[in-house]
C-alpha cells in the first residue's frame, strides 16, 4: 500500500489549504477514509472521516470550516481547510480503515 500525501505548508490565520492523499495498491472504494491531526503532547485525533457511502463526520472544532471529499476513481481523499487558525497546526495523517496510515504532512498556521 502506497500513500502519497500533499498540500501541507505554512499559511496565515484565516487562510486555506487543501490536503490530498492518493492511495495505491488498496481497494480504496470499499473502505472508509479519514484525516487525523497530531500535535506534540497530545494523542492523534480524528479531524474528519468519510465512509464509502459518502457520509461524513467532523471534529467539533473544524465543523463548518473543513470539508472532506473522496474520488473513488482516483483513489484520492481530500481535506479542504478554510479559515484556518493556529490551533489547526499539526501533522495531518491520512488513514484508510481499518489501520493503514500515510506518513503525515505538516500544516502550520502562523502569522
Amino acid at each position: 500500500v502506497e500513500f502519497v500525501e500533499s498540500g501541507g505548508g505554512l499559511v496565515e490565520p484565516g487562510g486555506s489549504l487543501r490536503l490530498s492523499c492518493t492511495i495505491n495498491g488498496f481497494p480504496f472504494r470499499h473502505h472508509a477514509m479519514g484525516w487525523y491531526r497530531e500535535v506534540p503532547g497530545k494523542e492523534r485525533e480524528l479531524v474528519a472521516s468519510i465512509l464509502r457511502t459518502g457520509t461524513t463526520e467532523y471534529a467539533d472544532g473544524v465543523r463548518g470550516r473543513f470539508s472532506i471529499t473522496r474520488d473513488n476513481d482516483k483513489n484520492t481523499v481530500s481535506l479542504q481547510m478554510n479559515d484556518l487558525n493556529p490551533e489547526d497546526t499539526g501533522v495531518y495523517f491520512c488513514k484508510a480503515w481499518p489501520n493503514n496510515w500515510g506518513q503525515g504532512i505538516q500544516v502550520t498556521v502562523s502569522s
